[in-house]
């Protein structure tokens, strides 16, 4: 490859990965065509882009960027894997696929980056164990109104049985 077209390749993975954060890299080699295509539909399903690098490419494409620590140390091409609702939910669903093995046996989560750190294959499979986005909100609300639930059933029990007894104490004078 002329060093011209490296240079267009590597600013077409910059304009690519412009504004992106966080991201995973997988090993998709030995998958045909066919299989790619139907994983990335199903990866677009959920809001989540793939397309597959050389890494040496990706490294010069991302010196300097929070995303430069994923592609230390990988070899051979590799695929990048951005998007979806929140990073704990793209490595969700790419820990998801990695499982599947009789699908997609040759997809495999190699690592990613995190908020400009470097994550093994085993820290990708630790932050899929952590609740999403929508998780933490839920669980969120639920500790808030807890208590005040709490609260509003404490201030009305009394006045409901107070009540209760007075409409059966009417009842009985009919």
């Amino acid at each position: 490859m002329s060093k011209y077209v490296k240079q267009l390749v590597t600013r077409d993975i910059q304009r690519r990965l412009d504004g992106v954060q966080d991201a995973v890299l997988v090993n998709t080699v030995g998958m045909d065509a066919n299989t790619t295509n139907e994983l990335r539909s199903e990866l677009a399903e959920k809001n989540i882009t793939m397309f597959i690098v050389k890494n040496s490419l990706a490294r010069r494409a991302t010196e300097g960027t929070s995303l430069a620590p994923a592609f230390e140390g990988a070899s051979g091409p590799v695929a990048v894997c951005y998007g979806g609702e929140d990073f704990v939910s793209l490595v969700k669903e790419v820990v998801r696929l990695d499982k599947d093995g009789e699908k997609y046996e040759n997809f495999v989560a190699s690592g990613a980056v995190m908020d400009g750190e470097q994550l093994d294959a085993d820290g990708v499979k630790a932050v899929s164990k952590w609740p999403s986005r929508e998780e933490q909100v839920s669980i969120l609300v639920g500790q808030i109104l807890g208590p005040g639930s709490t609260l509003s059933a404490a201030m009305l029990g009394p006045g409901k049985m107070l009540n209760s007894q007075l409409k059966k104490i009417s009842e009985g004078d009919e």
